[in-house]
């Protein structure tokens, strides 16, 4: 059984940054797509970060330049570094799983992970 665990999130004044970490255990894929996903309240889940089994990635255009997703594959950790942080970023904040698809892209959709956390706050005051 797939398992995601994160933790890192909180509050933070606009213009910090914060490390957001996903634990991940019980997968069996050697090829497989982890991503970062964040909801805001009243809004949709939108994608912010993915990475694939080879360390490819790919960011939402209102993130790029300010987070930096990557994974340790040695403590089977996936992380979101997030710098000049925006009131705007303030969200909860999920990791998600599955098998890379054929074709090779990681898409930022949620449709495309079956596999996700319980979430982590995060809180940016202007």
């Amino acid at each position: 059984q797939v398992q995601l665990v994160e933790s890192g999130g909180g509050s933070v004044q606009a213009g910090g940054s914060l490390r957001l970490s996903c634990a991940t255990s019980g997968y069996a894929w050697s090829s497989y797509c982890m991503g970062w996903f964040r909801q805001a309240p009243g809004k949709e889940r939108e994608g912010v970060a993915t990475i694939d089994s080879d360390g490819g990635t790919s960011y939402a255009d209102s993130v790029k330049g300010r987070f930096t997703i990557s994974q340790d594959n040695t403590k089977n950790t996936l992380y979101l570094q997030m710098n000049s942080l925006k009131p705007e970023d303030t969200a909860m904040y999920y990791c998600a799983a599955d098998r890379r698809p054929r074709g090779g892209f990681c898409f930022l959709t949620r449709l495309a992970y079956n596999h996700w956390g319980q979430g982590t706050q995060v809180t940016v005051s202007s």
